[in-house]
């Protein structure tokens, strides 16, 4: 189906975060997706990803994930540069201040007739770790993860709560983890550590490793594999289907 885009400013506990909203064009209630990206923000394949994404039956929601840090709008580029500064970013903003931004996105959500009040999480790098993260706040269904970094490492600051692999037993949603096996950033040693954690806390997941690099997914660049991003999309894709409707 058709989608269309727009921008919302939300409140949240520190400070204004935009967030790009795409959903289908036709009329009636749907279900919530909220989009994580990666450290440089809303890319041009992140938005086309939520496009994607939306065409398929959902909003979307893509929150500027360091708003607090950056003039709304800022997109970093994919260089040297644009990584440092996202690096930068990621390791200043605690994860207690995602928390509030996602408290903030639900109750806009909740709000929009347009939106149906099942809700799910998806994200890809940092996002990945934001969308498993998300799942702690108990209205996430369905928590989509591909190649999650820094859970294993509990590297980024934690702010007031515990670090995100400290707190899986409190996730009652369903997730999936997406893995390269020739990703430097989030090593064997690290996924053996987090697959046995999710074991050991009983959590409700699935696991899925394949031969490729870190952000197979993103349409651009000499990493992309097309064929392994279809194939991850279809997981995504079955498991909101199956969840949230």
């Amino acid at each position: 189906m058709t989608v269309t885009q727009s921008f919302v400013d939300l409140s949240t506990a520190t400070g204004t975060m935009r967030c790009s909203v795409v959903r289908p064009t036709l009329e009636g209630a749907f279900p919530t997706v909220i989009f994580y990206s990666e450290i440089f923000q809303i890319t041009t394949p992140i938005a086309r990803t939520a496009a994607y994404l939306a065409g398929h039956g959902y909003v979307v929601i893509v929150p500027e994930v360091f708003h607090e840090l950056n003039p709304i709008g800022t997109v970093l580029a994919y260089d040297d540069a644009g990584k440092d500064k996202g690096n930068k970013d990621k390791f200043t903003k605690p994860l207690t201040d995602h928390d509030t931004d996602i408290e903030a996105i639900v109750s806009w959500l909740d709000q929009q007739k347009f939106c149906n009040g099942s809700l799910g999480s998806f994200g890809v790098c940092l996002g990945g770790h934001l969308a498993c993260r998300s799942a702690l706040n108990p209205r996430v269904q369905a928590a989509a993860c591909l190649y999650a970094t820094d859970i294993h490492s509990s590297t980024m600051p934690a702010g007031t709560k515990p670090q995100t692999i400290k707190q899986l037993a409190s996730i009652s949603g369903e997730l999936m983890f997406v893995w390269g096996r020739q990703d430097p950033h989030v090593p064997l040693d690290g996924r053996k550590l987090l697959y046995s954690t999710l074991n050991d806390v009983e959590a409700n997941f699935t696991w899925h490793e394949f031969n490729g690099q870190h952000a197979f997914m993103r349409d651009e660049g000499e990493r992309y594999d097309p064929e392994l991003a279809t194939l991850c999309h279809r997981l995504t894709l079955d498991l909101f289907h199956r969840t949230l409707r």
